[in-house]
């Protein structure tokens, strides 16, 4: 196995009908690299909840974090890192990089490359005390159209089937303040994107300032274009691996 030299940790948040299993083969490739990582998984149940877990799992984190962010997972790293004090960067990946008071229900309304809003179906869960609220899945027959349709059939389905629905509130709460305004930031933009859109994807990385990179490839490019988001995540680390020495000096 190589090695490299020390640098931050890869927190790789993944997002809406996924799970942490999404990375696996950014994972591996990391780790061959001798890069520390970790994939959190991610509540899905709203912008506050799950931003708040998420800034919990950084904290707890030794020393400095790259936090990397798939879809929804980028609004989630978005405003984490605001309140995590070690993260250093930030990657999004086909990502949502918000900006505060903004919805994702409004930003997705303005696509003309997502086709997701047609493929959702709505479900009930318990909030407790007799409660419910909605959540959303991807009707598994539209699921490898609008989510990742440069995958095999066979996988596609498989996919669909184990999918994590998202609570439907995470689309109506308004972020908060961005910490992409105060971190360096790159972004891998999926020109296939037909989930959060490649339109608003790429719009959203050139609000950020970030450094874009596009690769072709649909939703999850992170599964079908492994190499590629491993090398933006590299990238990234290697360019704020002096902020990482000088942070993990201090602590």
């Amino acid at each position: 196995m190589s090695t490299t030299t020390a640098g931050p940790t890869v927190a790789l948040v993944h997002g809406a009908f996924a799970d942490a299993s999404s990375w696996n083969g950014v994972i591996e490739r990391l780790q061959a690299k001798g890069i520390p990582v970790t994939a959190p998984a991610n509540p899905l149940r709203g912008i506050a909840i799950d931003s708040a877990y998420t800034a919990s799992v950084f904290d707890q984190i030794p020393g400095p974090v790259l936090a990397v962010g798939h879809s929804y997972g980028g609004a989630v790293i978005t405003n984490a890192a605001s309140t995590a004090k070690n993260v250093v960067g930030l990657v999004y990946v086909a990502a949502f990089a918000t900006e505060e008071g903004e919805t994702l229900g409004e930003v997705e309304g303005s696509s003309k490359d997502s086709v997701l809003n047609s493929a959702l179906v709505m479900r009930q869960y318990p909030t407790g005390g007799g409660e419910s609220a909605v959540e959303l899945a991807i009707d598994p027959a539209k699921f490898r159209d609008a989510f990742a349709a440069d995958l095999p059939v066979e996988m596609t389905a498989s996919m669909a089937a184990a999918q994590r629905p998202i609570a439907n509130v995470a689309f109506g709460e308004p972020g908060g303040p961005p910490a992409w305004k105060r971190l360096p930031t790159w972004a891998v933009v999926a020109t296939g994107d037909k989930a959060a859109g490649a339109d608003v994807v790429r719009s959203m990385a050139e609000r950020a300032g970030a450094t874009i990179t596009e690769v072709e490839g649909s939703h999850v490019i992170m599964i079908s274009q492994p190499q590629a988001v491993t090398d933006v995540i590299l990238e990234a680390a290697a360019e704020v691996g002096q902020a990482a020495k000088h942070l993990a000096g201090a602590t």
